[in-house]
């Protein structure tokens, strides 16, 4: 399974996105460009210039028209996705840590981080009007002093909450349209690095740094599965194939600080795959040297990407023994 390396990016990388179609691939880094890829052959279509920051998170419209960045110099940017011209730039009092489009589009969610005397909000904007976007939420809700900062957020079916997942390893799901809490889930024991839904929005995953990554039911909160690793999880995902290859994808490796000690051996920066039912290994893919911060499914489930501490995205498309191998039971 030779991969595609794109090499775009000067710093790590920091979130990495398919579109709904999956022929394009978006990546974020430290350095403040995100770059825009051709999935199938790794060409570069083009680069995202406007911030001065590392950009946290990213995430694309459902119709592939817009596309929505988080950064550390405390803006949020709204793009033409075949242009490259940024239709609104928003700035806010903190760094702007998640962002994630509803699935009719019509609205953005994002967390923002606690700092400089000022707390960590979830906010929800309309942006019907890309060029012309009020910046006043039309929800906007504090996540501390009574939580912990809130890292990444996700919208549930129909538009009706969100969740958030959190520096102390609990998942928050908040009514839209109140912002209130509606339920807690809490199994992680430390920060939730990344969070991602299933193909038909009904299950969730979570990946974080006590070395586990589990699997809630969106509805209930109900933690359905874990899946145990022995090192931090920083990133992890749910194939879009779970009736024929019910599997998960987990991606991270020992601190980044550490490795410049630690040979891409045995640091375990591999990509591990688990049964989704059976939450059992049964295979790892070598080749970052670093941890992994990102890992995503491609949207038929035939391969996956995954961006590192080493500045690379690497496209795997998946050989015939992936789809041979059979669990017994």
């Amino acid at each position: 399974m030779k991969p595609i390396m794109l090499q775009g990016h000067e710093r790590s990388i920091t979130q990495i996105k398919f579109n709904r179609e999956g022929d394009l691939l978006f990546s974020a880094s430290k350095d403040p460009k995100p770059n825009c890829w051709y999935s199938i052959n790794g060409e570069r279509l083009g680069t995202y210039d406007g911030h001065s920051g590392a950009v946290w998170s990213i995430d694309v419209k459902w119709d592939s028209t817009l596309f929505v960045t988080g950064s550390a110099d405390q803006s949020m940017r709204i793009w033409d996705i075949e242009t490259g011209t940024s239709l609104s730039n928003l700035e806010m009092k903190t760094s702007v840590r998640g962002v994630n489009f509803s699935y009719s589009g019509t609205m953005i969610a994002y967390t923002t981080d606690k700092m400089m005397g000022h707390n960590s909000e979830l906010n929800i904007i309309d942006v019907r009007d890309p060029k012309d976007v009020d910046p006043t939420p039309i929800m906007k809700t504090q996540v501390t002093p009574n939580n912990a900062k809130a890292l990444s957020v996700l919208w549930g079916p129909l538009d009706e909450y969100v969740i958030t997942g959190h520096e102390d390893g609990c998942i928050i799901k908040w009514d839209m349209r109140t912002g209130k809490k509606i339920e807690i889930g809490q199994e992680h024991t430390k920060q939730i690095k990344d969070m991602q839904l299933s193909h038909d929005g009904l299950m969730l995953i979570t990946a974080s740094k006590d070395t586990t990554a589990r699997l809630w039911d969106v509805g209930t909160l109900e933690c359905l599965k874990m899946y145990k690793t022995d090192r931090p999880v920083n990133s992890a995902a749910i194939t879009p194939l779970l009736d024929t290859y019910p599997h998960v994808v987990l991606g991270g490796g020992q601190e980044a600080m550490d490795v410049t000690t630690t040979s891409s051996r045995i640091g375990k920066f591999d990509a591990r795959f688990f049964h989704l039912v059976f939450e059992e290994e049964f295979a790892r893919v070598k080749g970052h040297f670093g941890p992994i911060n990102s890992i995503a499914f491609h949207p038929n489930g035939k391969g996956y990407a995954s961006g590192g501490e080493d500045g690379y995205v690497r496209v795997h498309v998946f050989d015939d023994a992936y789809y041979q191998f059979k669990f017994d039971f």
